[in-house]
């Protein structure tokens, strides 16, 4: 990972393939990697977002930082994560996308779970979470398996986000 182009790097849109793209495993934990994490943050932090996947920047590792809104220093990495304890009681919420602007889904998910993952030294590390936090870490590990929030779309979802995904699409074909 070390000739990344960092200075280059960007959000991607939909439907950019690489967004369907399953991710591999990390296994190099080393400079590129952890430079990789900090401008993934500046990317999310500017676009105001809360968490950010790797594939969401072309990248098609296990990666995904996250971080507090209106905290740009308070943010986190997870290489490598896997959820668990999914199967408590769930709540369905409006999501949107860093990567599907002006798109935004009613999608169900647990309330709370928990993550076991990496950290950017190949540590491991464990977390459990509720709420906002547990609903990003569920929506940035759908992006590692390459899944969108417009796979979980309603018939309804459909008919309000018809506009602006064909205004996406039009806009990645020209």
């Amino acid at each position: 990972m070390s000739d990344l182009g960092l200075d280059t790097l960007s959000i991607i849109k939909y439907p950019d393939p690489r967004l369907r793209k399953v991710c591999e495993t990390i296994v190099d934990f080393d400079d590129s990697l952890r430079a990789l994490a900090v401008r993934m943050v500046e990317l999310m932090n500017e676009a105001e977002g809360i968490g950010l996947a790797a594939p969401q920047v072309g990248i098609l590792k296990r990666l995904f930082v996250c971080g507090v809104v209106g905290k740009p220093d308070a943010w986190m990495a997870f290489a490598n994560p896997t959820l668990a304890d999914l199967d408590g009681p769930a709540d369905s919420a409006e999501e949107g996308c860093l990567s599907i602007p002006d798109v935004n889904v009613t999608i169900r998910r647990p309330i709370s779970c928990r993550i076991d993952a990496q950290d950017l030294d190949g540590n491991p590390i464990a977390y459990e979470a509720s709420e906002l936090m547990a609903r990003c870490w569920q929506h940035e590990c759908d992006h590692l398996q390459g899944r969108l929030i417009v796979d979980r779309m309603s018939p309804a979802d459909q008919v309000a986000n018809r506009r602006a995904l064909k205004r996406l699409e039009s806009r990645f074909r020209g």
